[in-house]
């Protein structure tokens, strides 16, 4: 998805969820039906991505940031050593 996508919304009901558009529930205009599509904390309740596989819809930092996902261990420090001078 090209944004990131809400995790804890303030009024998800305001809004269709079924696209990057984010239209009004009014205003619908990606053209997936007549139909608003609910954002799964609507249905699911507040600790909704436990539930099922939500690794195509949340970044993999919003799924470290709930646990979901273990943080990669961060990686060795390059050491530079100096160079020797040539002798001569």
């Amino acid at each position: 998805m090209a944004k990131k996508f809400p995790i804890f919304p303030k009024n998800p009901e305001r809004i269709c969820w079924g696209c990057d558009k984010y239209c009004k529930s009014d205003d619908l205009q990606c053209g997936n039906g007549c139909e608003r599509i609910q954002h799964p904390i609507e249905l699911d309740g507040n600790e909704w991505y436990k539930k099922g596989d939500w690794s195509g819809l949340l970044s993999e930092e919003q799924q470290i940031e709930l646990g979901l996902k273990t943080a990669p261990p961060p990686a060795k420090p390059h050491i530079k050593l100096p160079l020797k001078k040539p002798q001569g």
